[in-house]
């Protein structure tokens, strides 16, 4: 008999499962969802680059965001439309493990990403004195540079990991994770186990130092009028962002371990497109309505845009 490795080289994505009668309107919303992101996340990113104004440490962060919601949507977005379209669910052995490894990087440099966010706000409100002596434009390219090196780093090596002798070929999802991936193993991987608690050992400790700095900051703007009035304006953008992106990754996370065989599909689907969904959407909203300087140069594009519509027509 063939080795399972050599005979196994399809995956068969059972998410979908009983969604035939309406596969056309999904296909449509989940169009406009995709334009949506694109559109919202491009807006920001171009207004950010263009705008030398804007050049600024939480703006560099912001940007990169962006482009970090757009490079894990990618891995999700096109190939679920296809397979809204298609009779059968299926994805290679190599593509499922592409897929895994964009979507679990993207949410870790997400949380990189916003990690740095919340130290150049406690910088910025408890050590404002030393802020530009400490985010420097040298420092704030190393942050960046690492903030998507390790994420990237991380889970090479847990994809690499879970590819091992397989005896089976089901994922009841709609996307691919390492998770189910390594339950289809023919035997427990240590290594695998071993780098996986890595990983959520290294961004609990995020989780941590991000509470530590809104602590600090708290207590800081309790004794400033001044310092509140930032706290409104700059941080609470970025704890709706986080609080979003935590809740949204928890619903996944606990659904993937857990499970519920009592949930229909349709929540089970939801519960696993949410992080794929609010966030890349809900980050740019909420930073180009609450942040001053992003919302005027948008504002300045779209009247100038129709000006230009109004002289030529």
């Amino acid at each position: 008999m063939m080795d399972n490795v050599s005979v196994i080289t399809m995956f068969t994505l059972s998410g979908l499962n009983g969604t035939a009668n309406y596969r056309v309107p999904l296909f449509a919303l989940t169009l406009l969802c995709y334009c949506v992101i694109w559109l919202v996340n491009v807006t920001v990113i171009v207004t950010i680059i263009v705008d030398k104004s804007l050049h600024e440490p939480m703006y560099i962060f912001l940007c990169n965001l962006c482009i970090n919601g757009l490079y894990g949507t990618s891995g999700f977005y096109p190939k679920f439309l296809i397979d809204l379209l298609s009779p059968t669910h299926v994805i290679s052995y190599a593509g499922c493990l592409l897929q895994a490894f964009v979507l679990h990087s993207s949410a870790g440099a997400d949380f990189s990403l916003l990690a740095l966010m919340a130290y150049d706000r406690y910088v910025a409100i408890c050590q404002p004195l030393l802020y530009h002596s400490v985010m420097t434009k040298q420092r704030i390219c190393v942050f960046v540079f690492f903030a998507w090196l390790v994420p990237f780093f991380l889970l090479l090596i847990s994809t690499v990991a879970s590819t091992t002798k397989l005896c089976g070929s089901h994922i009841p999802k709609i996307y691919c994770v390492n998770g189910l991936i390594s339950n289809l193993a023919c035997s427990v991987s240590i290594l695998s186990i071993i780098i996986a608690y890595f990983n959520y050992t290294f961004y609990f400790g995020h989780a941590v130092f991000v509470v530590w700095t809104y602590i600090y900051m708290i207590k800081t703007c309790l004794r400033s009028k001044e310092n509140r009035s930032k706290f409104m304006k700059t941080c609470l953008p970025h704890l709706l962002s986080l609080t979003v992106f935590v809740v949204s990754l928890l619903f996944d996370l606990f659904y993937t371990r857990l499970g519920s065989k009592d949930l229909s599909q349709s929540v089970q689907n939801f519960m696993a497109l949410e992080f794929l969904l609010f966030p890349p959407i809900v980050n740019p909203l909420i930073y180009g309505f609450q942040l001053t300087q992003i919302r005027k140069r948008i504002q300045h594009f779209v009247s100038g845009t129709r000006r230009v519509f109004r002289l030529t027509s």
